[in-house]
Order: C-alpha cells, then sequence, then structure tokens
C-alpha cells in the first residue's frame, strides 16, 4: 500500500507548517490593518451554488461529491468541494444580508480543492487568501485591495513583482472594435487569457480552432503584438483609447481604468502597475477592472482578482457591487522557499530552550524548571531520558535547532545551579538556580537573530 498523498496534494510537516503560519501571519496582520474582517465557510457547497460561476473550463474542475447511502450507486452528485472563496463569499452576502453592514470587507484564508492536472506550484488542494469589498463602485476600493495586497508582498520581501490591471468591458469593446461576434466573446477570452503561456501564435491557432474568423484574430492580435509589458500605464490608456475610440462603454471601462491608476499613485502599488490588454482571467464572472500579479521567471501569477457586480445577484435576485483579491498561498512560499526569502529565525525551529537532567532524580527539577521557561513565553522542550553523557540530549538539540540547553546535573544541583549552554557558540555559563528562568530567557533574547 502506497504512503504517498493523493497527486496535488501535500503533507506538511512542521518546519514546512511554520512557513505558511509565517505567511498567513503576515496577510492576516495586513488584511486586517485595511479594515477587514475574518470569514469562514464549509468545505463543501450544494452543487448547484457552484456550477455555472467559472466558465466552461472551470465548471470541469469542479470536485464533485456522489450522493450518499442508497444514492450513490446512481453516479448522481449533489455536493461539491469549493473552487474558490469568491462564490462562497457571494452566497453567505446573499444568506445573511440583513446582519453585514453597508459596506462589508471581509478576508478569507482557507483552502480550496481543483480537479487540476498537478504542476509545479499548481495542486489540487491549495489555500487562498481572499479579501473582497461587498457594496461599493467606487474605484477606491480596486486601490485598495491593490494597496493591500503589495503591502503582503512587500512585507513578504518580494521586491521584483507587477500588477497587471485590465478591465473587462475595455477588453470586450477591443474585441469588437477587431470584429469578433459577441456570441464568440467567451472563446476570445479563454484563448486570449494564455497570450503569456502559448505566445500570439499558439493564441492564434486557437482562436482560429474555436471559429472566429482569420481577419478578426489578426486585427486583436496585431494590437496585442505592438502592446509592450512595460510601457507605462499612461501610456497603455492612449493606445487602448485610440483603438476603441467611438465605443461608449469601452471608453467608459478605460476611464474606471485612469481613476484605478490615479488612486494608486499614491499607495505602495503605485509603481507596480502595468496595463495589460491582453489580461482576461478565466473566471466569467468578473465584470469590471480585473488584475494578476506577475513576478519575473515564474510560470502563472501569485495571484489576481477584480470586480464581480453581478455574482451576488445570482443568489439575491439584485446586483450588489463587489469587488476582490486573491493570493496563492502555495505559489507564494513555492517562490519564497527557492528564493530563500524566509527569515532566519523560522529556520530555528519551534523549542527557544531544552532542558537535559543528568540522572533520573532530577527528573522532577527539570519539570518544574520547565514549567518556569514558559513562564517566561519561552518554548520549552524537556529531553524526556535522564543521562549522564549529554551527547545523546546535544544531538537531539542540534536536530530539532534549539538555541539553548539548560542543564541540570547533581553537581548543579549540590551549587544551587543551572548550566546554560548556547549551542551556536558552544559557550556556556552557571547561574542560580533561583533566578535561572529569568537568566535564560535573557540569554535566548541575545541569541535570536
Amino acid at each position: 500500500m502506497s504512503t504517498k498523498p493523493p497527486s496535488g496534494t501535500r503533507d506538511f510537516l512542521p518546519d514546512e507548517v511554520r512557513r505558511r503560519e509565517y505567511v498567513m501571519r503576515v496577510v492576516r496582520e495586513v488584511y486586517e490593518s485595511y479594515g477587514f474582517e475574518p470569514l469562514e465557510t464549509p468545505a463543501f457547497e450544494n452543487i448547484e451554488t457552484l456550477l455555472g460561476k467559472y466558465g466552461e473550463e472551470g465548471n470541469k474542475l469542479i470536485f464533485k461529491i456522489l450522493k450518499r447511502g442508497e444514492h450513490e450507486a446512481s453516479g448522481e452528485a449533489d455536493l461539491a468541494l469549493r473552487y474558490d472563496l469568491t462564490v462562497p463569499l457571494a452566497r453567505v452576502v446573499a444568506q445573511y444580508q440583513q446582519e453585514l453592514p453597508r459596506f462589508f470587507k471581509r478576508y478569507q484564508i482557507q483552502p480550496v480543492w481543483r480537479a487540476d492536472r498537478p504542476a509545479k506550484g499548481r495542486f489540487r488542494e491549495f489555500y487562498q487568501c481572499d479579501i473582497d469589498a461587498i457594496g461599493s463602485t467606487s474605484p477606491v476600493v480596486e486601490a485598495e485591495l491593490l494597496a493591500a495586497v503589495s503591502d503582503v508582498l512587500g512585507r513578504l520581501r518580494f521586491d521584483n513583482f507587477v500588477i497587471r490591471l485590465n478591465h473587462r468591458r475595455a477588453l470586450t469593446a477591443l474585441l469588437e472594435v477587431a470584429g469578433i461576434e459577441a456570441s464568440q466573446h467567451a472563446d476570445a477570452l479563454v484563448a486570449l487569457d494564455k497570450l503569456d503561456k502559448i505566445g500570439p501564435e499558439g493564441v492564434e491557432k486557437e482562436l482560429q480552432a474555436r471559429g472566429i474568423a482569420p481577419d478578426a484574430s489578426a486585427a486583436c492580435l496585431r494590437f496585442f503584438a505592438a502592446s509592450s509589458p512595460d510601457a507605462a500605464p499612461a501610456e497603455m490608456l492612449d493606445r487602448l483609447r485610440g483603438f476603441v475610440a467611438g465605443h461608449e462603454a469601452g471608453m467608459a471601462a478605460i476611464g474606471d481604468l485612469a481613476s484605478i491608476v490615479g488612486l494608486a499613485e499614491v499607495t505602495k502599488a503605485g509603481d507596480r502597475i502595468r496595463i495589460d490588454p491582453s489580461l482576461a482571467r478565466g473566471l466569467s464572472y468578473y465584470t469590471g477592472a480585473i488584475m494578476e500579479i506577475a513576478v519575473p521567471d515564474l510560470a502563472g501569477s501569485l495571484g489576481g482578482g477584480g470586480r464581480y457586480d453581478n455574482l451576488v445577484g445570482m443568489f439575491l435576485g439584485r446586483d450588489v457591487p463587489a469587488c476582490g483579491f486573491s493570493l496563492g498561498l502555495e505559489r507564494i512560499i513555492v517562490v519564497m522557499t527557492e528564493r530563500n526569502m524566509f527569515p532566519a529565525k523560522i529556520s530555528l525551529g519551534a523549542v527557544d530552550v531544552m532542558v537535559a537532567f543528568l540522572g533520573d532524580g532530577l527528573r522532577a527539577d527539570a519539570v518544574k524548571l520547565a514549567g518556569e521557561l514558559r513562564g517566561e513565553k519561552l518554548r520549552v522542550e524537556i529531553y524526556p531520558e535522564g543521562s549522564r553523557k549529554l551527547e545523546k540530549s546535544l544531538k537531539y538539540a542540534a536536530g530539532r535547532s534549539v538555541p539553548v540547553m539548560a542543564i541540570l546535573g547533581e553537581d548543579e544541583q549540590a551549587r544551587g545551579e543551572v548550566t546554560v549552554r548556547d549551542l551556536q557558540t558552544r559557550q556556556q555559563e552557571s547561574v542560580s538556580r533561583q533566578s535561572a528562568a529569568a537568566a535564560i530567557a535573557r540569554r535566548v533574547r541575545l541569541v535570536e537573530p
């Protein structure tokens, strides 16, 4: 029997869990600093809640749950693991509309599941770190979202990311001006969303395979081919205005983008923004601005989002303006691990002090000392086996990356002392047993990086 977890899922050993908790703690602190409140929803939803919200490709990736008991043999599904955190949020807003504030800002850090093909940085079970603002159409919402995710990445020591920004209605206008039929827009968006992955030639082949006229495909791709991903936002906005001039909805959407860029300029996101007319984002519920985080030499993005003013209305019967952004925890951790971006303290492990006793008669004092050290807010482990030699306990402490060891022996007991050993420098000193806890706490803080 294989002991490996299912393909696309992982076990997280202690060091990995600490790294994940570090990232989630930073995300949580930043999100709360922007006034977002926590929310949790069930791991699975009624299947009709999820189906039809993610477009043709998204629907194929939903993990369905078969009916239970006597209905199992039917092969029918009535539940499904959540695909993202946005649709469950829309359901919650509709369900609790009378209990939530008019402007509801929430963050949510929970796992989601997709029946995708696993690859590097892509899993079937993974965490998302979402922020969403419900109830306002103001571009201040988009600007705050972009500032918040920029703050998160800055705190995590990312220094070379850019925020790709586009607008669904501007993209629709671009397709219409290029001559792509409205009934083919969904197919065109699916293909265009792959431009950075398969290039213009690959997109052109896919557009034609989906039945889009060659002239329309060529006109569309000519615009994209002449667009520089490094161009200043003002330059790209001018190019968009020139291409869709006379298209009322398109010009209004470009105006929305200009407002967002202008507001973001006074935040940490300001110099990160790039207008990317090819950005489509595959989820069909987006209605306005769409955004994505790009990092050099990384296949895929660190996160993305956009405005979805119609999604809540699918549950509520009336439209409610909404906008959100999702950071991909797994991708962030993969990049940070590969590029040694985690603080040194995280690698030190979960224990500040190891208490070792040289003889079984000292067990009780070891337990007592450990309790006193925990009273000093230290993380303490007792090496459970009393031996007159320190080799085993020292080797174990080194494997656990413990910085300090407190040693209780018969000689120390007779003198009323404790030996304190710095396991990084191998220097040691004797301290009074009576004041040992405070003295060891000072020593631990001295060796912290």
